[in-house]
């Protein structure tokens, strides 16, 4: 069976979105049997260093952000990721170092092409990536520079990308409206098409992280259809939940706030999860920053669900497919917890 396998350094960058779905995409157009990319984060010995682990700890979580657009750029289409932190054992300086320390990985996994991030600055604050390129070289390495720019600020007011975040928000915003009210009532349609039209116009250049696909949207939609039910059961369930603690003579409510730290990334997928743990009886996303979720739980079984991550699983089934919904609960992987815990 012909495998072929792809390295892609990665550094935090304003090229690195796009370098992933270049690589994704090179990988899907491969003519072999199995292919394999290989997203790397190379450290140095500092982050060994007692100032350093949250150095491995960022790269780490980098990585699994990475899996995920992957997962996200394939759109259910079939191919292996794996992600490595390598170099935090040795100390790295040159392009000459780095270059030898992917040379050595790419040796151990049978790789042969590497992509490389034009932006790609590894522990370093000058320009190395054509000396880096001359290293790989040196090791017989096949290597490609993504074709890749950063976005730019300003420019026109509608481009093509712009064109399918606008039209997609309309029609969500709009089909959303009709839902709530009446589609056969004529004022219902004049005021959801006016409304649509408001927020595509406000909203369309910060609601979508990139434009979406005639390929991928209608396979979203079809996700999200499985998982309304999967939402209306989640609400009855803990309707009924709520329901017995009230009708207890005691009351054993436990109001707490929480933190959650969800594995989403981007405005829209985000504000899915926040949305759906609100319609959730017994909970309430108070603020959401970033990844971070705060949330009132108000019983003991709406937190416990709440951590173990069902709604955040289902939302990263809707948006990333279900390799993606694989990913441990926010239990696993610590990353909530009960806040003021501690001054009890």
């Amino acid at each position: 069976m012909a495998v072929e396998r792809f390295l892609v350094p990665v550094e935090k960058s304003v090229t690195l979105r796009r370098t992933v779905g270049y690589a994704v995409q090179t990988a899907l157009e491969s003519e072999a049997d199995r292919v394999e990319v290989h997203f790397v984060a190379v450290m140095t010995y500092e982050a060994e260093s007692p100032g350093g682990s949250e150095s491995i700890e960022e790269a780490e979580e980098l990585l699994e952000r990475l899996t995920v657009w992957a997962y996200e750029d394939a759109a259910e289409e079939e191919f292996d990721v794996e992600t490595a932190v390598i170099g935090a054992d040795q100390y790295l300086f040159s392009p000459r170092d780095f270059g030898d320390r992917l040379a050595d990985y790419a040796d151990e996994h049978g790789i042969d092409r590497v992509i490389l991030d034009p932006e790609y600055l590894p522990g370093s604050s000058a320009p190395m990536l054509q000396p880096l390129e001359h290293r790989l070289e040196s090791h017989g390495l096949a290597y490609e520079e993504a074709p890749v720019e950063p976005a730019r600020r300003g420019g026109q007011l509608v481009t093509p990308g712009g064109a399918k975040r606008f039209v997609a928000l309309f029609v969500i915003s709009f089909g959303f409206y009709l839902v709530l009210g009446d589609p056969t009532y004529p004022f219902d349609l004049a005021t959801g098409a006016v409304t649509g039209l408001i927020v595509a116009i406000t909203l369309s250049h910060v609601t979508f992280s990139r434009a979406p696909t005639l390929k991928q949207s209608p396979v979203r939609v079809l996700r999200f259809v499985v998982y309304v039910p999967y939402l209306l059961f989640e609400i009855v369930k803990a309707n009924v939940a709520v329901s017995i603690v009230i009708l207890r003579p005691s009351m054993p409510i436990e109001p707490r706030m929480t933190r959650l730290r969800s594995s989403l990334w981007g405005g829209l997928p985000l504000t899915t999860l926040a949305n759906s743990i609100t319609l959730t009886p017994g909970t309430l996303t108070v603020r959401a920053n970033d990844r971070d979720l705060i949330v009132h739980t108000l019983i003991t079984d709406a937190r416990e669900d709440l951590f173990d991550g069902g709604l955040e699983r289902g939302v990263r089934f809707v948006f990333y497919g279900r390799e993606a919904a694989r990913i441990p609960s926010p239990r696993e992987r610590d990353d909530a917890e009960i806040l003021g815990e501690e001054e009890r």
